[in-house]
């Protein structure tokens, strides 16, 4: 987060957030067509209910810190990235309660859901709000500050994620092995949902789609993770919201190499990572 503040302007994240449109499209896709579709999912391939209600959290739960750094490798619109990244952030803390008690009455009538609404705007805002503010406001103040610490901190961003990865399927190994090949094609299922769905309703622009692609199939692991842990810890849904975290990080961050390689982009365009 500290590293994407450094690399826009505050005036640039402002901007994109202006096509009403798009942003209005972003918050309905993200909060009620994505939610929609995991429901949908989880009947269909009538899955357990706690493993339902792991799925639902994630899917309630978008704004992820690595969207706005996935759009760079796509070679997408960064700001508008960062602009939905934190509207979807700030949506979270009061629409992803809101929606999970609503939609777990349908999938597991016989949970009682507790929300930390404390712990979630916590998440919020040490893991991303605090840090991007920072990197904002150095790019705003100390522009030559900005342009010594830029470029390490995109390798450290970089490296922190591989590691990020490499420790997740080395801690989590045996949890995510007991997954069935059954499970792992509904999570891709969903997964590829989300990145079609971003796509389509990101607007005429390349750049803009590649951006609400990206930040609609990544979800925020971080905040569904506070919300398992305090409602349905040592459960299936523990073991769903790490498999399907994982399934989003790693595969928008291959689709997002592979959109950035792989298409005509305006060549001022410049990836800014990896």
């Amino acid at each position: 987060m500290l590293s994407m503040g450094l690399q826009v302007r505050f005036v640039e994240v402002k901007a994109a957030a202006r096509p009403t449109q798009v942003v209005v499209l972003g918050v309905l896709t993200n909060y009620l067509l994505i939610p929609a579709i995991a429901v949908g999912l989880c009947v269909a391939f009538q899955a357990d209910p706690m493993t339902s209600a792991g799925i639902l959290v994630l899917a309630i739960c978008p704004g992820a810190p690595v969207g706005p750094l996935f759009t760079s490798l796509a070679r997408g619109n960064m700001p508008l990235a960062v602009s939905m990244m934190v509207i979807l952030a700030v949506f979270s803390a009061i629409l992803s309660p809101a929606l999970l008690s609503v939609l777990l009455t349908r999938i597991a009538p016989d949970s009682n859901l507790h929300i930390d609404f404390l712990a979630i705007v916590k998440t919020l805002m040490l893991a991303q709000m605090l840090p991007l503010a920072a990197g904002l406001a150095i790019h705003e103040w100390a522009p030559k500050l900005t342009k010594r610490l830029c470029k390490p901190l995109e390798l450290l961003a970089n490296l922190l994620l591989l590691v990020l990865i490499a420790l997740i399927l080395a801690t989590e190994y045996e949890t995510l092995a007991v997954i069935r090949l059954r499970g792992w094609f509904g999570m891709s299922l969903l997964f590829v949902a989300s990145l079609g769905t971003g796509w389509l309703f990101g607007g005429p622009n390349a750049a803009d789609r590649k951006a609400m692609a990206v930040t609609t199939s990544s979800r925020n692991a971080a905040v569904g993770l506070a919300i398992v842990t305090s409602n349905f810890a040592g459960t299936p849904a523990v073991t769903a919201v790490v498999a399907y975290g994982l399934l989003s990080i790693v595969g928008t961050l291959v689709c997002a190499l592979l959109i950035g390689r792989f298409n005509v982009c305006d060549p001022s365009d410049k990836p800014v990572g990896l």
